[in-house]
């Protein structure tokens, strides 16, 4: 069933009011009929099976079936500050973070990005980076829509990264395999988690330093260079698979 995402006052006697551009995509895209099932999340962890009812005043009414609470987000709010990489590659890095159940993107501009964007050109950018979050939130049946930040400076980042319980660097000179896995097992569910990735220059010895400073841990990622759009992919991968492996034994115990 398609995903859809509205404000909880967008709920009411049992009736969900789907409005703005969802109600195109549904009616013209999709093209709906009434008696169609589809599911609709108001940011929380209950999700509404819901039946298209009408389409009236530019909204799209339909009849709430059932409420069920889902389990679909990560125990942990992930943040993902990503060095500003070249071409399309941004786009690619949000999307898939948001499958991965990443809960915050934050570009970040480095000492070795190549992209410089002026004021205008970030907003736009970001503007698009924030759609196709909310677009693979829908597709990955994300209870969230993940939210894209403005661009910011690395201390911007750093700044922010210290109100998180756990901030993580992946550094291709940070202590060995067994360092690594010792850091991300202590982990646990709930923590708030930064991660931060180079661009595709990688990052400089002072930013790591800068960082270790602010209590950000660096972690390796193996023996091979990961280019930048893998290596974010990579420490999300691995999160949630320790995350939620330790979530689910914690209710069998």
């Amino acid at each position: 069933m398609y995903r859809f995402f509205v404000e909880e006052n967008q709920i009411r006697d049992e009736k969900v009011h789907i409005q703005g551009e969802d109600v195109n995509h549904i009616k013209n895209v999709l093209r709906m009929h009434p008696g169609e099932k589809i599911l609709v999340s108001a940011g929380g962890t209950e999700e509404y099976h819901c039946t298209v009812e009408a389409y009236a005043d530019g909204e799209v009414i339909a009849a709430v079936d059932e409420v069920t609470a889902a389990q679909k987000e990560l125990p942990s709010r992930i943040c993902l500050f990503q060095g500003l990489p070249k071409s399309d590659k941004m786009e690619l890095i949000v999307q898939k973070a948001v499958e991965l159940g990443a809960a915050q993107i934050v570009p970040v501009e480095m000492e070795r990005c190549v992209v410089k964007l002026d004021a205008k050109k970030a907003a736009n950018r970001v503007e698009r980076w924030q759609a196709i979050a909310q677009s693979a939130a829908k597709q990955s049946k994300r209870m969230i829509i993940p939210k894209v930040h403005p661009v910011v400076t690395y201390q911007e980042a750093l700044a922010m990264a210290e109100e998180m319980e756990v901030g993580l660097i992946p550094y291709e000179h940070a202590q060995g395999m067994e360092h690594t896995r010792e850091v991300l097992e202590a982990i646990r569910p709930g923590a708030s988690i930064g991660i931060f990735i180079g661009p595709e220059g990688g990052i400089s010895e002072e930013e790591i330093r800068q960082a270790m400073e602010r209590c950000v841990e660096p972690v390796t990622l193996g023996g091979r260079i990961l280019r930048t759009e893998t290596a974010g992919m990579t420490v999300l991968a691995v999160l949630m698979y320790l995350l939620e492996g330790k979530t689910g034994q914690e209710r069998k115990e």
